[in-house]
């Protein structure tokens, strides 16, 4: 292991670690995140995503950050999408077990908040599907859009600010890789169950759990960025 990488271990320790050895903190944490939802989800993914990024980053290239990387217009990116992630969670979770009912499931908006049963993990399953089918392939096209855009600008602040050139991105983005590994292997054989797993878990207890799954997300993304 070489010094850097003890060095990231320990930025994600001094992340994690305080709300496992502070119950005051844990609970301020939640208090908060509950107030101030969408703020968390920027502070959340910003720091997060972007940390699984620069993990991808050392998995395919062996370095942590080089020139053009950009960290801090990923952090901004990321923060940005995680408010959208959040959007799409509370939409998916609260319409899906609607349109089941409609469907003729008698009470499954309910059911995600008792027990752990068969018609629950049903739920969840359904949520998880329906928002990793619908949203999940445009919000990982527009983050490798967003993702080329920072490339193209040398990883600058001022990629924020300049207009993306959607066509000249789109038409020169890698769909073998887009389609045969984000979609039809992430998607189905990570998301679906990951996703699965985060609805079944208590509300509390959604927030560690996606945090960590920030983290994996930008890893996925990354490897995929980077693969040949």
């Amino acid at each position: 292991m070489k010094k850097q990488d003890l060095f990231f271990a320990l930025i994600l320790i001094a992340i994690f670690l305080p709300f496992f050895l502070s119950n005051t903190l844990y609970e301020s944490y939640k208090s908060f995140n509950m107030a101030h939802g969408m703020i968390m989800s920027f502070l959340k993914f910003a720091v997060l995503a972007t940390l699984g990024e620069i993990l991808g980053l050392r998995i395919s290239a062996g370095i942590y950050n080089r020139k053009g990387f950009g960290i801090f217009p990923r952090m901004v990116v990321w923060g940005l999408l995680g408010m959208v992630i959040n959007m799409a969670m509370i939409v998916f979770s609260k319409g899906v077990p609607l349109f089941m009912e409609y469907m003729g499931m008698a009470d499954a908006s309910s059911i995600l908040g008792g027990s752990m049963c068969l018609d629950k993990i049903l739920v969840a399953l359904a949520i998880s599907i329906s928002m990793n089918t619908i949203f999940a392939p445009v919000f990982m096209t527009f983050h490798k859009i967003t993702d080329t855009h920072i490339l193209m600008c040398g990883g600058k602040t001022k990629s924020l600010l300049t207009p993306i050139p959607m066509t000249k991105i789109i038409t020169g983005l890698n769909w073998d890789v887009q389609w045969n590994f984000v979609f039809k292997k992430t998607i189905p054989f990570f998301w679906y169950p990951a996703h699965t797993i985060t609805f079944l878990l208590p509300p509390e207890m959604r927030v560690l759990f996606a945090a960590i799954l920030g983290i994996v997300l930008g890893v996925l993304l990354a490897i995929a960025a980077r693969k040949k």
